[in-house]
């Protein structure tokens, strides 16, 4: 069977996926899971987390973004890497990452620590997520099939989302916070010997050589807005926090001159004038801001400002985030000629109305808030559908890897600039909290509707 993109979406778009295909599917959708469920296990238990490692309340805005921030520097340049040397390779390279560094997490003792484990997962889970994405889309023929597996990857998202709060907890009543990364550190190294027939190495037709330069631009701006927006907490007009922000906009400005000029670059900006890419990424990045930002660091604020207890916030972010997965799994019945972009829209508003309704009921018992947390997860499982159909459903076969990059890359970049902008605004307020986030989404919503009322993914239906 042919190993390259280029050649599996020349198969008869009609025809099912085999054994082997399905296979594939599980093994990236389980490494996907495992990524998200560590991506939010500290969610729940960052206070615990924070008394045992002696943590400052910035070490905890960092215990909480260092994964973010290593899936952010590298998930664009790990998804051209993946397209150009072998999905395959930088897959399971990945997988192993992930469990040595959870191993790391699990041993810490001290928050620096701790949050340099957390940046190697993140590192580790960029490696998963470009690579894993376009290994789905070379196993599955370009339609209908390959729409439905890549919302049952998406649907991943959540449901690894929803879990890590409520495994961390589980591990704390088996051990401590540390039993989850022992045990997802074994899973991972599981995994890594289980996908290792499985998969079959796919990669664009032709390689390129790496963008060196782009990388390390790309990087280097990534690094000063993340430390940027994390100094806003004590501060968004004081030195420390403008002056990164300001070299941010210098690097991430070399960074497009140096990709519109380079003969071979990471990312074609020539994908940005696709409407449904465009609108892909700016949504990615407007969901972490407005959606994945405020609902990581809500559980947080319940526990410091209304008395919470880590099982009460990790079932609060299990019924949003769970609600999410739901979503994204009847989303795969979803037609390929649906309007990606009202969907996206559909589901901030939705997000928004959420949060609204949880705002109400903030001075009430903690178990009126479900209402609104479900409806925020409609919307949430509705984002999360659309955004990887947008982000591969138009550009080239043999740059889906690419496309996949740099959507998560907005997103965790997103989700970055979300949690500082949130535990800036609201350390400790459980309603200013979800009052950012209604603002957010709102705000979203608006902005992206031009684009959106544009976007669709011209994708046949199958016979």
């Amino acid at each position: 069977m042919a190993s390259t993109v280029g050649s599996a979406v020349t198969k008869d778009t009609e025809a099912p996926p085999g054994r082997r295909e399905q296979l594939i599917l599980a093994v990236v959708c389980a490494a996907t899971l495992v990524t998200l469920a560590d991506y939010t296990a500290p969610v729940a238990v960052l206070t615990v987390l924070a008394s045992d490692l002696h943590a400052s309340a910035t070490a905890q805005v960092w215990v909480l973004n260092g994964i973010t921030f290593g899936l952010a520097v590298l998930l664009l340049s790990a998804g051209s890497v993946a397209d150009d040397y072998g999905r395959r390779r930088v897959f399971l390279g990945g997988v192993v990452g992930l469990a040595l560094s959870m191993a790391a997490s699990a041993v810490s003792t001290s928050a620096w620590v701790f949050v340099g484990a957390r940046v190697v997962q993140g590192i580790a889970g960029a490696a998963i997520l470009a690579a894993g994405l376009g290994l789905v889309a070379a196993a599955f023929p370009a339609g209908p099939h390959r729409i439905r597996a890549a919302a049952t990857w998406g649907s991943m998202i959540g449901l690894g989302i929803s879990i890590g709060p409520l495994l961390a907890i589980a591990g704390g009543h088996v051990g401590s916070w540390r039993t989850f990364y022992w045990v997802a550190s074994l899973l991972a190294l599981g995994l890594a010997v289980v996908a290792l027939p499985i998969l079959r190495e796919s990669r664009a037709a032709q390689a390129r050589r790496l963008d060196l330069p782009g990388v390390v631009l790309l990087a280097a701006g990534l690094v000063a807005v993340l430390v940027g927006a994390t100094n806003g907490r004590t501060g968004w007009l004081r030195t420390p926090t403008v002056l990164p922000l300001v070299l941010a906009l210098v690097l991430f400005g070399l960074f497009a001159l140096r990709e519109a000029r380079a003969a071979e670059p990471m990312i074609d900006l020539g994908l940005f004038r696709r409407t449904p890419f465009l609108l892909a990424t700016l949504g990615a990045a407007s969901t972490g801001i407005a959606v994945i930002g405020p609902m990581t660091f809500l559980p947080t604020a319940l526990q410091r400002g209304s008395g919470w207890t880590p099982t009460q916030t990790a079932v609060l972010a299990f019924a949003w985030a769970f609600t999410m997965f739901l979503v994204g799994l009847a989303a795969r019945r979803m037609r390929s000629s649906a309007h990606g972009g009202v969907e996206l829209g559909l589901g901030f508003v939705l997000s928004a109305v959420g949060c609204g309704v949880s705002l109400l009921a903030v001075g009430d018992a903690w178990g009126w808030l479900f209402p609104g947390m479900i409806v925020a997860g409609l919307g949430s499982g509705l984002i999360n559908a659309t955004l990887p159909r947008l982000a591969v459903g138009t550009v080239p076969p043999d740059r889906v890897a690419m496309g996949s990059g740099a959507n998560n890359t907005a997103r965790y970049v997103g989700s970055a600039l979300g949690v500082a902008v949130t535990a800036s605004l609201a350390p400790a307020d459980a309603g200013e909290a979800l009052a950012v986030g209604a603002l957010l989404c709102l705000v979203a919503a608006v902005a992206l509707a031009p684009l959106a009322a544009r976007a669709r993914i011209p994708v046949p239906d199958a016979a």
